[in-house]
């Protein structure tokens, strides 16, 4: 059941793979460690560790803050860093990429904006989002705590109520429970591309349509922390409006996640944290803040975490994330085989 040494992702063999990461080489070819836990936090090769190290070793320094030649250089790094992070998961401008402290953070971004502009901060512009009682917000029965807690906190904040996507025996749903409690009221709708405990992979083209079909007005919101380090992800193409996203899920460090946003939303939606670096004019009375990003961006940013983050977009393209996939959709295949033929065990999520 376990792949093989000399099995491939892509050009690569599994052995060469593995020597990329400091975790796994050090336990040899002869008796190889087994890492199962990747849907928590991934190892890390040497690539993103290195990445990090050159960066404080040579060019530490604040971003956007300064003329010095090292805040130059930090400041190229980090923005390259975002660049690279907008390519890999489709985005349309470097503008719809938040640094965020990890996918809740990111999330909590999007909900607690909500909550705010429900609460008339923000300005006109922010009124596209403000919600009123009896409003609805739509998850699945599915979701992460980090997709049910903030909304729950929105709900009490304004009223809105929340409205399960009922799950089957096998905990998986369908675009048609999902449509089925789609009304006129509905405003947002947040599920998980790939669900972290029964790996059911949600077509999200699909489900975005269904929701423009029936509730036009609504926000969807992704939460795409096991989607974006195993395939292929396109968030423009799916016509998302936000999503969000972790870097120690996809071989990256800790401390570092993404927002995704479509730009005219994000340069819409109030920021859920203030501070320096965000303003374009500041009174004892108010503040004007700046576009995105960099309207979200408050304080000194993990900058050391984004450059490491990019190496892993950057191994991670390396492979092929088409290949990858396929390794995965093979593995998990021969796994599901295994387990069924043992006597007594009932197999949870998308049925073989």
């Amino acid at each position: 059941m376990i792949p093989t040494d000399t099995e491939r992702v892509g050009a690569r063999t599994i052995r060469d793979i593995r020597r990329d990461f400091p975790a796994f080489a050090a336990s040899g070819d002869a008796r190889p460690t087994a890492y199962l836990d990747s849907a928590a936090t991934a190892q890390r090769p040497t690539a993103v560790l290195d990445a990090e190290r050159d960066y404080l070793e040579h060019d530490l320094a604040a971003v956007h803050r300064g003329a010095s030649a090292a805040t130059g250089r930090s400041t190229t790094r980090f923005e390259e860093a975002r660049a690279d992070l907008a390519r890999f998961v489709g985005a349309r401008d470097d503008r719809e990429i938040v640094w965020a402290q990890n996918a809740t953070d990111a999330l909590n971004m999007v909900a607690l904006g909500i909550a705010d502009a429900s609460a008339g901060i923000g300005g006109a512009d922010a009124t596209r989002f403000a919600l009123q009682a009896g409003d609805e917000i739509v998850l699945t029965e599915a979701e992460h705590h980090a997709n049910l807690l903030p909304w729950q906190r929105v709900a009490q904040r304004t009223g809105a109520r929340l409205v399960p996507v009922k799950v089957d025996e096998h905990g998986c749903w369908s675009i048609d429970d999902l449509a089925a409690v789609l009304t006129a009221r509905t405003r947002v709708v947040a599920f998980a591309e790939i669900s972290n405990v029964t790996g059911l992979i949600v077509p999200v083209a699909d489900v975005v349509a269904a929701v423009r079909a029936r509730a036009p007005q609504s926000l969807v919101v992704l939460d795409a922390c096991q989607s974006v380090p195993h395939r292929p992800v396109d968030f423009a193409g799916y016509g998302v409006d936000f999503a969000a996203f972790s870097g120690h899920k996809m071989l990256g460090p800790n401390g570092i996640g993404v927002l995704y946003g479509r730009a005219e939303l994000l340069d819409a939606l109030p920021p859920a944290r203030t501070g320096g670096s965000t303003i374009t004019r500041v009174t004892f009375e108010s503040a004007e803040f700046l576009p995105a990003p960099q309207r979200f961006e408050a304080g000194t940013q993990a900058v050391s975490q984004a450059i490491g983050l990019a190496a892993a977009v950057g191994y991670l393209e390396g492979l092929g994330m088409d290949a990858v996939a396929a390794h995965e959709d093979a593995f998990a295949a021969r796994v599901l085989e295994g387990v069924a033929a043992i006597p007594g065990v009932r197999i949870v999520g998308p049925q073989p």
